[in-house]
């Protein structure tokens, strides 16, 4: 109905003025249509239209929010499939990590060894591992950190004894273990060791002669390790972009324990039908409203990553290199708390990477590692595969160790895939093949062909493919920091 108001300023129906801006309009036009109401009564379309866009934005931000959980869900059923069923179980990238796995920026430099921890089925579970193991960490089933281990860990690189310890466990806890308490049953332990002279060996008999995983409660009758490859098999542990992301979802909550997260967080899950009490079965309706919103919340996960909106993501004001960890915190929590969580810092870095440690994200100089990507060239245009492109790097990296440059897929942000299994160079791994400039420069190219002179700096990309890269510093310095030292951006050539 239409108010009439008086000179007074009263409207019909009222004794007092009421302000114009509490009232609903009899007709409202917005980004969802007309809107209709009667004396502020919403007409019956009006209430169909706006539940289904409640439901629909729930469950866009069901996506964006739970982006962690579901990768590593993803995690868990690729590792699975593999034959990770047990906790004395651990696959080795015993030939690096090639491009036939589907891991989110997994990198070729390291040595990875992965074991999957079952704390429902197994209980307080032991991780015993070798002085000078590479660094590791254990997260959990939403990707938080539970603990480091090697270097960065409380063993500081002296080997010792971990213990992870399930949620809601009032046992005993003997000592001799550097204790952690997961908030949930599914966690993920990941080993990374080095490469001598390029070569693996070191690291996995490191790994085969000092790594135990054991559940405490057969720490008297230890099964035998197990180890096996997964260099070169064809796997996949990343999550799904379509409506069975809710699927994935629906599992982790129904596996995991209702304390895992916040009533917020369970409360956003069960306003789409994710309970952890009752099945998942949304009707027809529902069926194409989640379709919907995981396209949406897709789209929109993937223009945080490759249309960052966030200045604060760029390295340096004018080259297009970014980092993955905005704010420089590994919770994403901007001004020490006070602005709280930045959902979409967080959003970026999970969409396309896993394994979260505070490591990661401080600067230590000289340990650990960090990371700058892009998916630009200089001129602003996106990485195309039929194009070629050259990437200086100047003088002097500063790497204690060694640095690299990785191609990615920006479809599977996984390694890309071409002729070449290790789509990268490395100072490390590629040691005797790079040729470097008079002036300690190194010119590394791009392109669907081989160049007719330094090969050994080409990594090449696939003509009708997309492409982005990841520049990695292991033992990063001090001119890496306060950026005396630059990375140039990829010139198309």
């Amino acid at each position: 109905m239409a108010y009439m108001t008086t000179s007074a300023g009263v409207p019909d129906g009222y004794n007092t003025p009421i302000p114009s801006k509490i009232l609903t309009p009899d007709r409202v036009q917005t980004r969802i249509g007309a809107l209709e109401f009667t004396d502020g009564f919403p007409s019956d379309e009006t209430a169909a239209k706006v539940f289904d866009n409640l439901d629909f934005l729930r469950a866009v931000e069901v996506f964006l929010q739970c982006v962690p959980a579901a990768s590593m869900e993803g995690m868990r059923a690729g590792l699975t499939e593999i034959g990770l069923d047990a906790a004395h179980k651990m696959v080795i990238a015993d030939r690096l990590l090639d491009s036939n796995p589907l891991f989110l920026t997994g990198n070729t430099d390291t040595v990875y060894a992965l074991a999957m921890l079952d704390l429902d089925r197994d209980g307080p579970t032991v991780v015993e591992i070798p002085p000078g193991c590479g660094p590791g960490t254990v997260n959990d089933a939403w990707f938080r950190f539970v603990t480091d281990m090697g270097a960065p860990g409380p063993d500081r690189g002296a080997g010792g004894s971990y213990l992870i310890v399930p949620p809601g466990y009032t046992g005993e806890i003997p000592d001799g273990h550097f204790v952690s308490h997961s908030p949930s049953y599914a966690n993920l332990l990941a080993l990374r060791g080095f490469t001598v002279e390029g070569k693996t060996d070191a690291a996995r008999a490191m790994f085969e002669d000092g790594v135990k995983i054991y559940p405490l409660s057969a720490a008297q009758d230890r099964p035998q390790m197990e180890f096996s490859s997964f260099s070169g098999k064809a796997f996949n542990t990343i999550h799904a972009n379509d409506r069975e992301f809710y699927e994935e979802m629906a599992q982790v909550i129904r596996r995991e324990p209702i304390e895992m997260i916040d009533p917020e967080t369970r409360g956003l899950l069960a306003s789409i039908g994710i309970h952890k009490d009752h099945p998942f079965e949304p009707d027809e309706r529902m069926r194409a409203t989640l379709a919907d919103a995981a396209a949406v919340g897709n789209a929109t996960a993937r223009s945080i990553v490759f249309h960052t909106r966030d200045k604060r993501a760029y390295f340096y004001e004018d080259r297009k290199w970014k980092t993955g960890f905005v704010g420089g915190d590994y919770q994403w929590l901007d001004g020490d708390g006070r602005d709280g969580r930045n959902l979409d810092a967080r959003t970026m870095f999970f969409y396309q990477a896993t394994l979260n440690t505070p490591a990661m994200a401080l600067e230590m100089v000289g340990v650990g590692s960090q990371y700058a990507l892009t998916e630009r060239d200089a001129s602003g245009a996106f990485l195309q595969g039929e194009k070629n492109y050259r990437l200086t790097l100047p003088p002097n990296v500063p790497a204690k160790d060694f640095w690299s440059v990785i191609a990615y897929d920006p479809q599977t942000r996984s390694e890309l895939q071409t002729g070449q299994p290790l789509p990268s160079r490395s100072s490390e791994n590629n040691h005797d093949e790079l040729v470097y400039n008079d002036d300690g420069s190194i010119d590394l190219t791009f392109g669907p062909e081989p160049p007719s002179e330094r090969q050994g700096n080409w990594i090449q990309t696939a003509p009708s493919k997309s492409w982005y890269a990841i520049l990695r510093l292991y033992g990063p310095l001090n001119p890496w920091f306060d950026k005396t030292w630059r990375p140039d951006d990829i010139e198309r050539v």
